[in-house]
């Protein structure tokens, strides 16, 4: 044997090893010895090689039939181009291999596994934004290489320039909310806040490992048939690599990932869920209410830490999970009673309503006036023709300018903005009047930044001014007066949002507890609720403020049962 190696190149995913020793690529001085020659792995180059599977959209499935699927290969330059979520248009060749039917027989199955050899791949929908954060990519390798690639089309100068000149007049944040689902009536201050969304804040890396997430939560509480569901989907037809769900269908696996046998190594491997293929768009959830406690559970991790956190079958991961949420919920008996909170409305746990940026109440309001206007707004939706405004902005021209902010625009903030926070956050504490009651939360402060700097976005400024603090500021305002005002006193109470009961029911609970008390250790033996009965704090009491105030005395030693 002459020891010597020969190179051979992969054709068709095979490879053809030589019979003969020819002795290299110019086939002289071989030893003609036969069946002598191995592989050598560590000699070898190898390529990058990517397993995509591709599903049918939602418009093009037939009737009454499940999405079919399709395994694409992708190898070398096309691998990581295209991520889980986007639309993409595919060119490539269908080819079959066969399969043994079993690993010790050469025989071969009748049926044959069937692949696209992927040629190219083309991001396909124009209406999603497609442009992630330029500050978010900076030091992902693989994200840069499909931002940068030639699938994300780039703009044109032309249409630079007309995204300039559209960011520069003066009612431009008019302009885009009212090109937020404009077949929904009013509910402009929503509207502003998916806007201000959609845009996000900057992402903020120090050099200590601290993170600031970017991304905006936002919550939609109230009646049926107010249009809910409607927003949730327009932000899923436009957000980039948003996914739909409803929170009775979701389970906890289904949101962050599960165990799944590989087809062809029978491996286990992870499979991601819809959050963390909701990495860098918009996770719409329907029914929020509905979801069982476990499954809410996982948002805690995901909502502040943007990473999902997964230990199974030997698998130990922390999965990221950048995505903004936008959810809707119902109130407990279908119709919100403004006599309750809205931790009692809708039966959410307060650590979990903390972490919403923005929580809406969507009433359904009786007024004559109102009603007319609804009703003819949505009359004339079914008209032929309906009116249009000439001023709107296309659906194609609003999310290329998003993602040309979202790119492009890093905002700062300015001395002057950073005073004019400090002074707001000041001002919504002081809305209590008092110790006892906290209108304001560092988690309000946060929000405040984050907003400012999705409004500065909007405008394509690289400062954040006085005036999107302002702003930032009425909108978090608007959405803390309608979620956290307390029905006993009448006043803004985060408590309710961030404890589920707010300062005076901690109090009222305080006396009942001491008025209980009190007659226990005087008389014993008289029954104590009927001694109570004609006292105030029995008469302002429910049954749960009885059972909490007992709670109370059990858990200080004072009584026993």
């Amino acid at each position: 044997v002459c020891e010597r190696s020969t190179m051979v190149q992969v054709v068709h995913i095979r490879i053809a090893e030589p019979i003969v020793c020819n002795g290299g690529a110019g086939g002289v001085g071989g030893c003609g010895a036969k069946n002598t020659q191995k592989i050598i792995h560590n000699m070898s180059v190898y390529c990058d090689k990517q397993v995509i599977k591709l599903q049918e959209t939602q418009e093009t499935i037939p009737d009454g039939e499940t999405p079919q699927s399709v395994s694409l290969l992708s190898y070398d330059e096309l691998v990581d181009v295209g991520k889980p979520g986007d639309r993409v248009e595919i060119t490539g060749i269908f080819k079959a291999n066969p399969l043994r039917a079993s690993v010790f027989q050469r025989s071969l199955r009748s049926i044959y596994k069937t692949y696209v050899d992927v040629i190219h791949i083309r991001i396909s929908d124009k209406n999603r934004l497609g442009a992630e954060d330029d500050q978010n990519s900076e030091n992902s390798s693989v994200l840069s290489s499909a931002t940068n690639n030639e699938n994300y089309e780039a703009l044109s100068k032309e249409e630079e320039d007309e995204l300039i000149s559209l960011s520069r007049s003066p009612d431009i944040y008019d302009k885009l909310t009212k090109a937020i689902a404009p077949s929904i009536w009013e509910l402009e201050d929503i509207k502003k806040g998916i806007l201000c969304q959609l845009f996000g804040g900057t992402h903020k890396s120090f050099s200590n490992g601290t993170r600031l997430r970017g991304e905006i939560n936002i919550l939609l509480c109230g009646d049926p048939g107010t249009s809910k569901s409607q927003l949730l989907s327009y932000v899923h037809k436009i957000a980039p690599r948003g996914l739909y769900t409803s929170g009775r269908g979701s389970s906890a696996v289904g949101l962050t990932a599960y165990i799944a046998r590989d087809p062809d190594t029978r491996e286990a491997v992870l499979e991601s869920g819809a959050l963390v293929l909701s990495d860098r768009g918009i996770c719409c959830i329907d029914e929020f209410d509905k979801m069982s406690d476990e499954t809410r559970s996982i948002l805690h991790e995901a909502m502040e830490q943007q990473t999902v956190s997964v230990a199974k079958a030997g698998i130990i991961a922390s999965l990221n999970a950048r995505t903004s949420i936008l959810a809707s919920a119902n109130p407990l008996h279908s119709r919100y009673d403004p006599s309750l909170s809205v931790v009692e409305n809708i039966q959410l746990p307060p650590t979990l309503l903390s972490r919403f940026d923005l929580i809406y109440l969507v009433l359904d309001k009786a007024n004559e006036t109102t009603d007319r206007n609804l009703a003819r707004h949505l009359v004339a939706l079914y008209w032929e023709q309906p009116a249009s405004s000439p001023d709107l902005i296309p659906v194609s021209t609003l999310s290329r300018y998003i993602s040309y902010a979202k790119k492009h625009i890093n905002p700062e903030i300015t001395e002057e903005a950073g005073n004019h926070l400090v002074k707001g956050y000041i001002d919504m504490r002081a809305l209590g009047g008092g110790k006892k009651t906290i209108t304001a939360t560092p988690r309000q402060l946060e929000s405040l930044v984050r907003i400012s700097e999705a409004h500065a976005r909007m405008r394509f400024s690289t400062k954040v001014e006085p005036l999107d603090v302002s702003e930032a500021i009425r909108l978090v305002r608007v959405a803390i007066q309608q979620v956290a005002i307390d029905p006993r006193t009448g006043t803004v109470d985060m408590d309710l949002i961030t404890t589920g009961r707010s300062a005076s029911d901690r109090f009222h609970i305080t006396e009942l507890a001491e008025s209980i008390f009190k007659h226990i250790s005087q008389n014993p033996i008289i029954n104590t609720v009927g001694a109570l009965h004609d006292t105030q704090q029995f008469r302002e009491s429910t049954a749960n403020d009885l059972k909490s105030a007992l709670e109370k005395l059990r858990t200080e030693n004072r009584i026993t049962w």
